[in-house]
């Protein structure tokens, strides 16, 4: 063997182990980057859970602008819009529907770099959808919740016959 090929050999064989733990961690903190679900979503008293003081987030049922967003509108019964919301949030890239209940729907969206997770909530009333996008981590979203939430407004709108 080559003098050159011992030293390759034996530079991988020191460096190895030194990059197992930083790699470990590194995997952690990408994997910790979606946390658990905040225990206070879902619909409490007939509305959704209200917007945190910090700016990653947006709800229909927000008093105030900086985080209130129009509620989506109904498109024809509450059954036919839950459906095509269903339909729609299965075709949303990186979406999971996460709960579906016959006037509620939860979905979680991840960022495409660091998988970060959103939590996306419905609630299909008489007069439209509530919605609440909000982030799990972080003080910021860079107005992506809002993004997303008009997003789907646009997607879910009835498109005009060619």
């Amino acid at each position: 063997m080559s003098q050159f090929s011992l030293r390759q050999n034996a530079l991988i064989r020191a460096t190895r182990p030194a990059h197992k733990p930083g790699l470990a961690l590194a995997l952690a903190l990408l994997g910790a980057c979606g946390g658990a679900p905040p225990e206070h979503l879902g619909v409490h008293a007939g509305r959704l859970a209200p917007c945190p003081d910090s700016p990653n987030c947006v709800s229909s049922q927000a008093r105030d602008e900086a985080h209130r967003v129009a509620p989506l509108p109904l498109l024809g019964t509450r059954q036919q819009t839950r459906a095509r919301l269903v339909a729609l949030l299965g075709r949303e890239p990186r979406a999971r529907l996460v709960v579906q209940g016959d006037d509620y729907l939860r979905a979680e969206f991840s960022s495409r770099l660091l998988r970060f997770v959103d939590d996306v909530e419905f609630l299909i009333g008489e007069q439209g959808v509530e919605v609440r996008s909000a982030s799990r981590l972080g003080h910021s979203d860079l107005g992506v919740n809002r993004q997303r939430i008009e997003r789907l407004r646009r997607r879910l709108a009835p498109q005009p016959a060619p």
